[in-house]
């Protein structure tokens, strides 16, 4: 039986999935399993290693029984996931706790303190990336000089794609793109020493792992994997880059010669371009991401808000609420198909929302711990239609926020996530950023830029250009562009926007301070 297929895992928040694709990247299966995590008052979210991977093999078990024959025709896996956070294993490669999230506030404090040194300059300008509680870096720092015990026993730091690869391949490594934001200079692609000096976990730096690029180079399959996944012993396995960075290369951020940006409505929102590793913005106010991308000299520039979708889903837990305490309960699906309806009868302009619903603050493109949602402008003429029309500007203006810290926003901007289906949301987008916008029909974006990674390594195609060129471009929409009405309108209110969450700093410290002791 020939090798036809290939198998690209995406181990994000929400969901864990095993995606199959053929050699040209048509989408044959997919299975997947809810992720698990906890979250605490002190700001903890953790995750379990253990059922993290038991959650990865079942996806693939489960894929098997999708598509016939599925271990002997596949050519290799690529495996992704969610980005930052620390994932500790010591002897045997056995888990040292449970792993720290990207979700996990703990380190803020220790964010403030390194931010106000004078190495945070050069820290900065070597991985292009602002310091937040998100990343291992931060999070190492914290544990510490705060929590040592956690530290014990521990001999390599991972991430949660880096820990599957483990237990696919045996291996301790890590990809360039979060090796280098983290702790190295994207320039080089390796780790830098007064990087790791400038976050003060010099003494730690054993736990980093080697640095490897999937897209170059596979490590087969361990007989104890293959035992547990279905899949046979010896198959090649790509260690692929972080979740956004597949994401963003599956969706269409990247291609030869193009000015294009990529905003991932997920979860989170993402906003990235692509550009030539010498030509990147670094702001003044040291945030964002820089990350590599599978090709030489390319990477990404990246600011992202900790909120998109939650923004939404929190509107739509009110309706939910409300409905069932009047006895009269609804269903999610049926409030999903009136999120067009309710964006297009809201009043364009009327209110500011600031979406920084999510519970860890905001990263991008400023970072506060403390920032939290608002609304401003309210008034006894507003209705419902007019607050969810302002949540969907609000994630819009934070893009546009976003980009501006990058240099500006790109003359083409491709959306993916599942907030990108809404044709009003991209309607607003497009006109809050005045820029025209493209839909990437790829359903699973980062399973897919996973599995082009390992298409390059194996062979299958000689360049990652050739890659995109079949796996990418026939997937992007025809363009969509701002509506003409709104452009006065948006860009009136986005300074209004950014002129109060600058405002809002102090009192969101002031009620974080009244919330702790409630």
């Amino acid at each position: 039986m020939s090798k036809d297929v290939l198998i690209g895992i995406d181990a994000g928040t929400s969901v864990i999935k095993s995606v199959a694709f053929d050699l040209a990247g048509s989408q044959i299966a997919i299975a997947s399993v809810p992720n698990k995590y906890e979250t605490s008052s002190d700001g903890a979210a953790t995750q379990s290693l253990n059922q993290t991977w038991q959650d990865c093999a079942q996806t693939l078990r489960d894929l098997a029984d999708l598509v016939p024959g599925l271990s002997s025709r596949t050519l290799a896996v690529a495996v992704t996931g969610q980005g930052d956070g620390t994932w500790l294993v010591g002897k045997g490669d056995r888990p040292v706790g449970d792993g720290w999230l990207w979700l996990d506030a703990r380190a803020a404090p220790t964010v403030h303190k390194l931010r106000d040194r004078d190495a945070d300059q050069k820290r900065f300008e070597a991985t292009g990336t602002g310091l937040n509680s998100c990343q291992q870096g931060t999070q190492l720092a914290h544990m510490q000089a705060v929590l040592p015990e956690l530290l014990e026993g521990a001999e390599a730091a991972l991430h949660c794609k880096d820990w599957l690869f483990l237990k696919l391949t045996g291996m301790r490594a890590t990809d360039p793109s979060e090796a280098c934001f983290t702790f190295g200079d994207f320039r080089t692609r390796t780790y830098d020493q007064s990087v790791i000096e400038a976050l003060g976990v010099s003494e730690l730096r054993h736990l980093l792992p080697e640095i490897i690029d999937g897209s170059q180079n596979t490590i087969p399959l361990s007989q104890t994997a293959a035992d547990e996944t279905g899949l046979l012993a010896g198959t090649p396995i790509s260690l692929g880059y972080v979740d956004v960075v597949c994401t963003a290369m599956g969706a269409g951020a990247y291609a030869k010669g193009l000015s294009a940006g990529c905003t991932i409505l997920g979860t989170t929102g993402m906003h990235l371009r692509s550009v030539s590793d010498q030509d990147v913005y670094l702001n003044e106010d040291r945030t964002g991401y820089v990350m590599t991308l599978p090709v030489a000299g390319q990477v990404a520039q990246i600011q992202s808000n900790m909120a998109a979708t939650l923004n939404i889903d929190w509107m739509l837990n009110i309706v939910e609420d409300l409905a069932s305490q009047l006895g009269n309960p609804v269903a999610r699906s049926q409030l999903l198909s009136h999120v067009d309806r309710w964006i297009n009868a809201g009043k364009a302009g009327s209110l500011l929302y600031h979406p920084y619903i999510s519970e860890a603050g905001e990263r991008g493109p400023f970072v506060n711990n403390a920032a939290r949602a608002s609304f401003v402008g309210l008034n006894s003429s507003h209705q419902f239609a007019d607050l969810f029309r302002a949540v969907a500007e609000g994630l819009a203006l934070a893009g546009t926020d976003c980009y501006n810290a990058m240099g500006g926003v790109p003359g083409e901007v491709r959306l993916t996530g599942g907030a990108a289906k809404s044709a009003a949301l991209r309607g607003v987008m497009a006109a809050a950023m005045n820029t025209q916008v493209r839909v990437s029909s790829r359903g699973e974006a980062g399973a897919a830029g996973a599995a082009m990674m390992a298409a390059v390594a194996t062979g299958v195609y000689g360049t990652m250009d050739a890659c995109v060129d079949e796996w990418v471009t026939p997937l992007i929409g025809e363009p969509e562009a701002p509506a003409p009405e709104l452009l006065e309108t948006y860009a009136d209110i986005l300074k209004e926007f950014v002129a109060t969450r600058k405002a809002l700093e102090p009192i969101w410290q002031g009620m974080a301070t009244l919330q702790e002791k409630i």
